[in-house]
């Protein structure tokens, strides 16, 4: 066990790493900062409202982007950030909440959800749950149609979408019309160091993952839960009548093969709507290079209008 896998140093390198990211949100136009996210893709304005979702683990403070439609209460996505389970990059996901609530014609709600390691696991996908249930139960009074609702996440953003399809399965609903898992983490039982990825240095790199994980799930016995680790042999449980599913993993990335596993888990149990692959693409790409982030929005705006409108009269 290398010294960052040790939960009370993963810990306190994790929380320096918080702290380093709510500098950098400070630092007016600075790379990764709020403002800078805010002014990607200024074709999609950002007008939006907050909200605060009780939940068991904590209150969920979330941001509400709404389409520029007219008629009856359009479909919901709700959307998890990355950061490994640990970093509150709620605003890091604004241009694709603004995309996708344009070109989806959706109502977004972004989450900021409880991050470790003052909220370790259970507590994130149960929070995650929770919340996309209230949003389902709540469309009536917010102007939304909470019967028409879509999933998803980038990186652990996707992970937890992943667990909230998989709590939406067991504990049957709320119906979800598609789950979006964008480059995520589906395997913390197999050690970073055992992963491979297509490039000599890849963005998501072993030791981050183990800063990450140990915060996460400081218990190695606890990583092959299937909340956190789908992806892992030793989840075999039927998987039929999970929510529709696109995947979208990166060529580059080292989370790769197990976002191709599951997958494979998903057509198995004829729940895979689509597998794209981003070529020459790492972990992370969208945040960096506009053309290829518009090209897979575009892909997650179409299935997302689609599985939420199936059914309907006007259904695209």
């Amino acid at each position: 066990m290398s010294l960052l896998a040790r939960p009370t140093v993963a810990s306190f390198a994790a929380k320096a790493m918080q702290r380093l990211a709510l500098l950098a949100d400070r630092r007016p136009g600075g790379r990764g900062s709020a403002a800078s996210s805010h002014a990607r893709f200024p074709e999609f304005p950002r007008a939006v409202s907050e909200l605060t979702i009780p939940t068991s683990v904590a209150p969920a403070r979330v941001t509400v982007y709404r389409p520029e439609t007219q008629g009856p209460p359009p479909p919901v996505h709700v959307n998890f950030h990355g950061g490994g389970y640990v970093m509150p990059l709620t605003e890091i996901d604004d241009p694709f909440c603004r995309f996708l609530a344009s070109e989806a014609g959706v109502v977004v709600i972004n989450v900021d959800y409880a991050v470790a390691p003052q909220h370790r696991f259970p507590a994130p996908p149960r929070q995650a749950y929770e919340v996309v249930r209230w949003v389902a139960a709540h469309g009536k009074e917010n102007d939304w149609d909470g019967s028409r609702l879509s999933v998803g996440g980038q990186s652990a953003g996707g992970g937890l979408a992943a667990a909230v399809a998989r709590q939406a399965l067991e504990e049957g609903g709320p119906s979800i019309a598609l789950q979006i898992l964008h480059y995520p983490p589906l395997d913390l039982a197999t050690s970073a160091k055992d992963k491979h990825a297509a490039i000599a240095k890849p963005l998501l790199r072993p030791w981050m993952a183990e800063v990450f994980d140990s915060s996460y799930v400081p218990d190695p016995r606890k990583r092959a839960d299937r909340l956190v680790s789908p992806a892992h042999p030793s989840d075999t449980a039927d998987l039929t009548g999970i929510a529709p599913a696109l995947v979208v993993t990166a060529e580059y990335d080292l989370l790769k093969a197990e976002g191709v596993r599951y997958a494979e888990r998903l057509r198995q149990a004829g729940a895979l709507v689509e597998h794209y692959d981003v070529p020459e693409a790492d972990h992370g790409y969208d945040g960096n290079d506009d053309e290829k982030a518009r090209h897979v929005y575009a892909l997650i705006a179409r299935q997302v209008r689609r599985a939420v409108n199936a059914g309907a009269p006007d259904a695209t």
